[in-house]
């Protein structure tokens, strides 16, 4: 039987794509990826995932990663959720596959976890069982393993952005080396360059506050 996991990297940071991986292995492998190592990425450190990321892909059936940039985002959240956009992505990167996976397991954002199954499966073009899970990336290596796919690919986007732009951190909220870049570039800009996502609160609030100081 053939298993396949979904995961993300990247849901709540203002900067960078939100990267989904998949892996297909057939369970009677899914020990390969015990023996790797595999866990939750955020578990593991740069190092250690960068180490597995090769292994992964040698020892699964098929792996495929998708990024959703900041700027589709941005034009899909005025009518879609984020679960939902992540959802539609999801059905986009199965039905990419090569190989048909009979049971795909997915960590669910959702908090009635079966509900994001439900979400992803009116955009899978193709019969299969979907199961939601809060964990789910914890709890199954699949999951693990596309966990850290994601994440090391969105590492690598995050690289680029600051080799080209300066020192953006780690692209989350809670990230004082992602704020204080944010608000250098806005106080020599008009707008935030295109990998910033221009809906999240945070932008907002930074946007607010450059045109307070304006008024005073």
């Amino acid at each position: 039987m053939l298993i396949a996991g979904i995961d993300e990297a990247g849901r709540g940071p203002c900067i960078g794509p939100l990267v989904l991986g998949v892996c297909v292995i057939d369970k009677k492998d899914e020990e390969k990826l015990v023996e790797i190592g595999v866990r939750d990425s955020k578990l593991l450190s740069v190092a250690e995932r960068e180490r597995q990321f090769p292994l992964i892909k040698k020892a699964v059936t098929e792996f495929r990663t998708i990024h959703i940039t900041a700027q589709e985002i941005d034009e899909l959240m005025p009518r879609r959720s984020l679960n939902e956009i992540e959802a539609m992505y999801a059905g986009r990167l199965l039905n990419g596959l090569e190989t048909r996976p009979n049971v795909v397991y997915v960590d669910s954002p959702d908090v009635v976890m079966g509900e994001f199954a439900v979400r992803i499966s009116k955009y899978v073009a193709f019969p299969v069982k979907i199961i939601s899970e809060h964990k789910a990336d914890v709890n199954y290596p699949i999951v693990s393993a596309s966990s850290i796919i994601a994440k090391v690919e969105r590492d690598a986007e995050i690289k680029k952005i600051s080799e080209e732009f300066g020192n953006v951190g780690s692209g989350y909220p809670h990230d004082e080396i992602t704020i204080r870049f944010l608000k250098n570039y806005l106080a020599n800009h008009t707008i935030m360059p295109r990998f910033v996502r221009q809906s999240w609160q945070t932008i907002n609030a930074l946007q607010e506050e450059k045109f307070q100081k304006k008024l005073f």
